[in-house]
């Protein structure tokens, strides 16, 4: 019998953001990769497959003989948030011990209490103060519950050019329309961490590259592009448009009224406190596992967001 050598990933949002990003960094390191997708789709070099992340023999059947499993799959903007995610995260289990794959799954900052936590490390407490946060905490605790194989990536606030739901695009800027005014959610002073999606699916692949290497259940920070004063990360999309661009601060005031109608608004009420401290994370335990974590130069990251945004 001919040994396999190629290994083998099911990605679970292979269309959004980071799970697309990772698909991408995983085929670019050889890696064998399949899509789990609610709709017909072609290319990319994923082998797509037609089916539902809450459809329990859906996901075994495309999993079956994988070696990893990326949980990147999430509702549609926030819609039903407390209903879908944790069958869906327990159909992804059940598809890892069938498998004895690894699950990796990205994370967020949302697990803690940002006025008493501006710089976390992978194991401090998580004290969530947003109903997000505290269904990221449920998350991890039922992955390490279950035994698998594990590995989860937490990232400050994602952008990219698979946009997904980021603060960048469903604020900030409005994708295929030209750069005005740029609408900025902190107060100067105050950092941010940016994680760029390509960087952070780079850093999954070389996680999953190390298979048994790491610990059976791990958890990693990356650090990506922190923000010290609150302004260098709106001056690089002008930085990126070679023109300066005028700024104003989101309205916060005033989002509570809208959110009474709408799910997406309300969810970003709640997430104030992340711009009003700043809250870094730690990366040394992931550069002592997989070197220097991949980089790229925020400008040249922002100039090939706008373009893929189509707001150049």
């Amino acid at each position: 019998m001919r040994r396999r050598t190629m290994k083998t990933a099911l990605v679970l949002g292979a269309s959004g953001g980071v799970g697309g990003e990772t698909a991408r960094a995983l085929i670019a390191h050889s890696w064998s990769v399949r899509g789990l997708t609610r709709t017909p789709r072609q290319g990319e070099g994923i082998d797509w497959i037609v089916g539902d992340a809450m459809d329990r023999d859906a996901v075994l059947a495309a999993a079956k003989g994988v070696d990893a499993i990326v949980h990147a799959v999430n509702p549609p903007g926030y819609r039903d948030w407390e209903k879908l995610v944790m069958p869906m995260l327990a159909n992804s289990i059940a598809a890892a011990q069938a498998n004895d794959a690894r699950l990796a799954l990205p994370g967020t900052i949302y697990n803690f209490d940002p006025a008493t936590s501006p710089v976390i490390a992978p194991d401090n407490p998580q004290r969530p103060m947003t109903n997000k946060g505290a269904i990221r905490v449920e998350m991890e605790r039922a992955i390490e519950a279950s035994g698998v194989k594990a590995v989860i990536l937490r990232a400050g606030d994602f952008f990219g050019p698979r946009p997904g739901n980021s603060w960048l695009s469903q604020g900030m800027v409005t994708p295929g329309k030209p750069v005005g005014r740029v609408m900025v959610p902190g107060r100067k002073g105050v950092g941010h961490a940016w994680a760029y999606l390509p960087d952070v699916g780079e850093a999954f692949a070389r996680l999953l590259d190390k298979g048994d290497d790491l610990p059976r259940f791990v958890r990693y920070h990356f650090a990506g592009d922190w923000d010290a004063d609150g302004t260098s990360f709106a001056a690089s999309i002008g930085h990126a448009l070679d023109r300066t661009v005028k700024t104003w601060r989101m309205p916060w005031a005033v989002l509570p009224l809208i959110g009474l109608f709408n799910p997406t608004m309300r969810e970003m009420v709640e997430m104030r406190p992340f711009w009003e401290n700043p809250v870094r994370l730690d990366n040394r335990s992931l550069v002592e596992a997989i070197g220097v974590e991949p980089h790229t130069p925020l400008d040249e990251a922002m100039r090939t967001t706008l373009a893929a945004l189509g707001c150049h």
